[in-house]
C-alpha cells in the first residue's frame, strides 16, 4: 500500500511532504487522551507540498464521508485483554486497529493496537497471543501521532507515510472523536484528483 501511495503521489505531481464498539459502545465525548506528546507536527516539511485543488480537503471531510459510525463509536479493548481477543475483535469487525483504554477507566485512552503490532510483536517473536496482554505490545498514548478534524488530508498523508503508520487517531479539544486509515486518506486524495481532472477537462472543452 505504501509503495502504491508513493507511485500515486509521483504521478499526480504531489510531493510527499504532505475502534469503539469492541462489543461495547462509548460516547466519544467522554474519552479524554491522557497526554498525547506527539500531536500534529508544526515543523515545516522538507519539500513544499503542491496542493492545487486538494488544499480544502480536511480530515473532517473524511469523517463525514465515513458516516455516523466514524464519529459515533469505534472498536476498543483494554490493556488487560489478551492479544488473541483483540485480534479476534479486529477480524470479526474487519478493522485493522483498536483503541486501547485502561481497565475500568473507559474515559482514559491508553494507546492503540494494530495488526502490525500483532505480526511484529507476537507472530515474528513466537509469543503466545493468548497469554500476552494488549498492554504489553500496544503503542502507548504518549507515542501516538494524531491529527485534528482541521488537519489537511495531504498533511495527514505525510504524517502517515513518514512514520510508516496506517491508522491515526483524530482528536479535538474534547478528546478522541474517531480514527482514519491510510485507505481513507488515499481514497480522499484520489477523489479530489478526479475532481481536479474533471475541472480541467471542463475548462479545456469550454472554449476559453
Amino acid at each position: 500500500m505504501q509503495g502504491g501511495l508513493r507511485v500515486f503521489l509521483s504521478q499526480g505531481n504531489v510531493i510527499k511532504n504532505a475502534v469503539l464498539q469492541r462489543i461495547r459502545v462509548v460516547n466519544p465525548s467522554l474519552l479524554q487522551p491522557a497526554a498525547f506528546s506527539r500531536h500534529e507536527s508544526t515543523a515545516e516539511p522538507a519539500a513544499r507540498i503542491e496542493e492545487h485543488g486538494f488544499e480544502s480537503t480536511t480530515i473532517a471531510d473524511i469523517m463525514k464521508g465515513k458516516g455516523k459510525g466514524a464519529d459515533g463509536s469505534w472498536l476498543w479493548c483494554t490493556t488487560d485483554d489478551t492479544v488473541f481477543n483483540a485480534v479476534q475483535s479486529m477480524t470479526q469487525h474487519n478493522v485493522g486497529a483498536l483503541v486501547v483504554v485502561k481497565p475500568d477507566e473507559e474515559k482514559s485512552i491508553a494507546g492503540i493496537i494494530t495488526e502490525r503490532d500483532y505480526l511484529r510483536k507476537i507472530i515474528v517473536q513466537g509469543r503466545s497471543s493468548k497469554s500476552t496482554k494488549v498492554g504489553d505490545i500496544m503503542t502507548e498514548e504518549n507515542k501516538l501521532i494524531t491529527v485534528t478534524p482541521n488537519t489537511k488530508v495531504l498533511r495527514a498523508m505525510q504524517l502517515m507515510t513518514d512514520n510508516r503508520i496506517r491508522h491515526i487517531p483524530v482528536i479535538d479539544e474534547k478528546g478522541m472523536i474517531g480514527m482514519v486509515s491510510i485507505g481513507d486518506v488515499v481514497r480522499a486524495v484520489v477523489s479530489e484528483h478526479r475532481q481536479e481532472l474533471d475541472r480541467l477537462n471542463a475548462f479545456i472543452q469550454g472554449g476559453y
